[in-house]
């Protein structure tokens, strides 16, 4: 009996057709996130509380009665609040142009922002003629100072509300295991069931394992080892349909199997290396996943031995979702970057152990 995996007896077109997702197997890259909403009451009421709270305690220093420090209170707020309440309108009005940029652009923006509105309250204040002479450079610093408080302040709201959207995105990505992967998957148990009934039994276990990790809440976070006997069995699936054309290289660490990373992470690197590196080519591919403990980081790699651009070009998506989940559960202490060595696409994570 000849075992043709890839030809899919189900009526796939019927069943396709309620799809309506493309056929990516990852979800769609998010919009940038508007880290300057400014616009929201409760943000301007806290800047605001802040800024003159900061104010307060900066009138502190110098000698007098609580009389003086509420003359240079009532001086100092009638330059700042409407520096500050100029920022808070600006961020709001550019809020569309400023999540364009990038992070790191971003601040800069609003730390800029922030010396301008300084300045601008500085001259306020030199205009009624309250000050003089008017401190320029002072003025500009403590805006720059302030305005990056906000700054990470509204970082730091932008990422209180990303779980839940991160969790949607991750509930979509599990749901959306690839069509095409199951129907071929299933033809191929059917084509076993007679020739090699043992085999066709080990497909279907593996199948439902991935696909119970994948539609199970697993949690904030795996382990690697967990993550890569995912792998290993979707990679197991995969042999069956391309059988010798499929090479697969381990090379693992045990001690790096502790490291911590979002659930269904690997799984995905790995489908696309055999989407983009073993589905075009008709010699086939070697896939590379290499883990090594180096002090206190872990690094992963998954390479594929098919040229870099050899195979139908991507959208990035893959890429763009683990690189932002990533960032979610471990911030700056992940890495995750791209390369080709040697013409050949390579993926590689460090992750805190």
């Amino acid at each position: 009996m000849s075992l043709k995996p890839d030809i899919i007896a189900f009526d796939e077109s019927t069943v396709l057709g309620a799809f309506s997702q493309p056929d990516d197997g990852l979800v769609r890259a998010p919009e940038s996130a508007h880290i300057f909403d400014a616009c929201n009451v409760g943000v301007v009421l806290r800047a605001v509380l802040f800024v003159e709270a900061a104010v307060g305690v900066g009138a502190m220093f110098g000698p007098g009665s609580s009389v003086d420090w509420l003359l240079r209170f009532s001086l100092l707020t009638g330059g700042v609040l409407p520096a500050t309440l100029a920022w808070l309108i600006a961020a709001c009005v550019l809020k569309d142009h400023l999540a364009k940029l990038e992070p790191a652009h971003q601040w800069a923006a609003g730390i800029g922002l922030g010396a301008l509105a300084g300045v601008a309250g500085c001259g306020l204040l030199m205009l009624v003629g309250l000050i003089n002479p008017a401190p320029w450079w002072a003025s500009a610093a403590t805006g720059a100072l302030l305005s990056s408080v906000l700054v990470a302040g509204l970082v730091w709201r932008t990422k209180a509300r990303t779980p839940a959207a991160t969790a949607a995105r991750l509930a979509e990505l599990q749901s959306r295991i690839r069509p095409h992967f199951l129907f071929n998957t299933l033809n191929s148990a059917i084509a076993l069931v007679r020739a090699e009934p043992a085999k066709a039994e080990a497909v279907l276990e593996d199948l439902s394992e991935l696909f119970r990790h994948a539609l199970v809440d697993q949690g904030e976070s795996v382990t690697l080892g967990e993550e890569i006997a995912l792998a290993q069995r979707y990679l197991a699936i995969e042999q069956i349909r391309f059988g010798e054309r499929l090479q697969v290289q381990w090379s693992l660490d045990p001690e790096a199997d502790r490291a911590k990373l979002p659930p269904l992470l690997l799984q995905p690197l790995v489908e696309n290396a055999v989407r983009h590196g073993v589905e075009p080519s008709a010699q086939g591919a070697q896939i590379k996943i290499s883990s090594v403990r180096r002090g206190s980081m872990v690094v992963l790699k998954v390479t594929n031995s098919t040229p870099a651009g050899a195979g139908e070009r991507g959208h990035g998506l893959a890429l763009a979702n683990v690189r932002e989940r990533l960032a979610l559960l471990h911030d700056v202490q992940a890495r995750f970057t791209t390369t080709v060595n040697d013409g050949m696409f390579q993926v590689r994570l460090e992750l805190p152990l």
